[in-house]
This record gives structure tokens, C-alpha cells and sequence, in this order.
């Protein structure tokens, strides 16, 4: 029993979809090329689970001043945790933090965290702590977004939910700050961070 011929349809469909395919992993290489990749997805699990652990101890302070400074040791922590496991990851990754992608990263990110510092020592100058945790979030957010456009896709959004809760944190009450600063610094960075973990390699 002879089989049937197929169609000469197949051939040049199936040649369009394989050249789709091609060209789909050619963009993707690319894109990998071009971005920084080193962003820690478990170093933003610990930092968050350390800002939880801030928030804790921030919540038992009778006063603004001790509280600001439980949150000021946090950040500190944060940033040895975030430096040490970026470096590591880009280690790993055979990249560099300062050439090509992480360069551009790292001076996009950098600015709004130091425009954060300055804001924070003026409002301690006039003694006006309210604003800080707002704008702790929304600079935050911002350096995510910034540096996250020479990142994978999942950093910019991220930054953008810090941007969100920095905006609401601003106009909110004083005694939800605290918890504020613990769903961003805390719940976001566990969250995205598993994520990066699980998608793009620790």
C-alpha cells in the first residue's frame, strides 16, 4: 500500500517555523549578551528575610530615632549581602561588575541610592524623619528600574512595585510605616527574589 505524499505546503511551513525558531534564539542570545545577569535572586531572598527581622526589632523601639537607626543597620547589612552575592554570581557567570552590562547597571542603580543617603541626613538635620521610609522605598525602586533596563525583564517590575508602595508610603500615617518598609524590603525582595532564583540561576 503506497503512502500518501505529503503536501507540498509542509515543506515551506515548516522551514518558516524553524526560521522563526532561529531567529527567536538568536534575539534571546542577544538580549542575554547585553544584559547584566548577575542580579542575586537567593542574596534577595536573605535580604529579605533580614528586613523582616529589622522590622521586628524596629516595631519594639519607643522612639523615631532608634527605630530609624535599626532600619539604617538593615540597609548596611543589605548592601554587604547584595555586593557579595552579585560579585559572586557574576564570578560564576564569568562576567564583571564593571564592564559592559554591569557597569551600566551598577551607574544607573547607584544614583537614586545616593540621593536616598542625602535626603536621609537633611531630614535628620531638620529633625522631620516622616518622609524617610517613603522616600527609602520610592529611590529604592527607582535604582531598581534604572539599572534593571540593563537587566533581565522581572528587575524593572520590580523596582516599580518599590516605586508603588514608596508613593503610598509617602502619603500613609506614620504608624504604618514600619509594616510598609517590611512588605518591600521584606516581601518583595523574598518574592522576586525566589523567582530570580529559580529562573535565572541563584
Amino acid at each position: 500500500m503506497a503512502l500518501p505524499e505529503p503536501s507540498r505546503s509542509q515543506a515551506p511551513v515548516a522551514i518558516a517555523d524553524h526560521a522563526r525558531d532561529n531567529l527567536r534564539f538568536i534575539r534571546e542570545t542577544m538580549e542575554r549578551a547585553g544584559s547584566f545577569t548577575a542580579v542575586p535572586g537567593w542574596g534577595g531572598v536573605a535580604m529579605g528575610i533580614t528586613a523582616l527581622g529589622a522590622a521586628a526589632i524596629a516595631s519594639r523601639q519607643a522612639s523615631s530615632l532608634p527605630w530609624l537607626v535599626t532600619w539604617t543597620a538593615e540597609a548596611v547589612i543589605a548592601i554587604v549581602i547584595a555586593g557579595w552575592t552579585t560579585y559572586s554570581k557574576a564570578r560564576q557567570a564569568g562576567s564583571s561588575l564593571f564592564s559592559g552590562p554591569g557597569r551600566r547597571f551598577v551607574y544607573s542603580f547607584a544614583p537614586p541610592l545616593f540621593v536616598g543617603a542625602l535626603l536621609t541626613v537633611l531630614h535628620l538635620r531638620s529633625s522631620d524623619i516622616g518622609p524617610i521610609p517613603g522616600q527609602w522605598l520610592l529611590l529604592y525602586g527607582t535604582g531598581v528600574v534604572t539599572g534593571g533596563a540593563f537587566s533581565i525583564r522581572i528587575v524593572p517590575l520590580m523596582g516599580l512595585c518599590f516605586m508603588v508602595l514608596g508613593a503610598v508610603a509617602l502619603f500613609s500615617p506614620w504608624n504604618w510605616q514600619n509594616a510598609l518598609l517590611a512588605a518591600g524590603f521584606g516581601g518583595l525582595h523574598i518574592i522576586f527574589g525566589a523567582v530570580i532564583a529559580r529562573k535565572y540561576g541563584g
